[in-house]
């Protein structure tokens, strides 16, 4: 369930609570008069199952303007109202997809930060270390480091939506972060390369990695099971599921092979890596966005078409 925070305008709390009161799946509502501060208003708090948060925040959508909103998971509720609340909910708690909570997520993490192009550059380089060294260790935790799905995801929602400003924003932030990663990554080789660390025996002696530079069917197969999988652990709230897709695409792997490649004028290697690369994002972009609109399609909840 979902704990839910409202502050509303003392003449329109009778509004709220009685669409509280008519939502399934909404219990244990409780209203604080004159509570509210910073906005002013009564403070009126609940608990929703995640089948009826949609409806609820569709009803109340102009709380935005007048009041606000606010939703957190509840870890334990010890209830048998709210037991029932769940089961007269629609469907599923683990089906259910919180299109408020998503459009939030995917916008956040559409944008370029310090931290985005850090992990990723950080990601990058032990991938590219991984790839001198033989050591699929290495290239796996460059996998589960990497922080790219989050732009990946931001793209389908807005291919989604038709929201042209999300996707290119997205688009922009996996460019230029790739962009970025693989050109810190490049130059670390390069010193490495002219201190005689390493050299293009290095990338010919790695028969364990070099399905990094070998893209085929199977790898746009993989990357479309990524983006399902990687979709679906974001809208059900199962963060833990999103390691297996990091581990399953080899964005940043090919990445960090791009970046050795070119600093070994290996130029043989870097057409297909970027290949890659760009068969990984196009397989999760494809399949997360078909995800999402299964869900947005056939989840049988109210409020699923709301203009989120």
């Amino acid at each position: 369930m979902l704990h839910l925070r409202l502050i509303v305008p003392a003449a329109r709390v009778d509004e709220a609570t009685a669409v509280l009161e008519s939502c399934p799946g909404v219990t244990n509502i409780v209203v604080l008069p004159g509570a509210g501060r910073a906005p002013r208003g009564d403070v009126v708090l609940c608990d929703a199952a995640r089948e009826s948060v949609n409806e609820v925040l569709d009803r109340l959508k102009w709380l935005k303007d007048e009041g606000s909103i606010a939703a957190e998971q509840v870890d334990l509720s010890l209830s048998k109202a709210a037991e029932e609340a769940v089961e007269e909910a629609p469907g599923e708690p683990d089906d259910a997809v919180i299109w408020e909570q998503l459009s939030h997520r995917v916008y956040a993490e559409s944008r370029i930060t310090w931290a985005y192009l850090a992990f990723l550059a950080i990601a990058t380089q032990i991938a590219g270390i991984g790839v001198l060294q033989n050591s699929p260790i290495l290239i796996v935790g460059a996998m589960v480091l990497g922080p790219e799905f989050g732009a990946v995801a931001a793209m389908c929602f807005g291919l989604l939506r038709r929201k042209g400003h999300l996707v290119v924003t997205a688009f922009r932030t996996l460019v230029v972060g790739f962009t970025v990663a693989i050109a810190i990554t490049f130059a670390c080789a390069l010193v490495s390369a002219w201190l005689g660390w390493i050299d293009t025996s290095n990338l010919h002696e790695n028969p364990e990695v070099h399905f990094i530079v070998v893209p085929d069917r199977w790898s746009f197969i993989v990357a479309l099971l990524a983006g399902v999988a990687g979709v679906l652990s974001i809208t059900a709230g199962k963060s833990s599921a999103l390691v297996g897709v990091f581990i399953s695409v080899t964005t940043v792997p090919a990445a960090g092979y791009v970046a050795v490649a070119l600093a070994l004028s290996e130029w043989a290697e870097v057409a297909p890596s970027v290949a890659q690369l760009a068969v990984n994002v196009l397989g999760m972009i494809i399949s997360g966005t078909l995800t999402l609109w299964v869900q947005r399609r056939f989840w049988p909840q109210v409020g699923r078409r709301s203009s989120v």
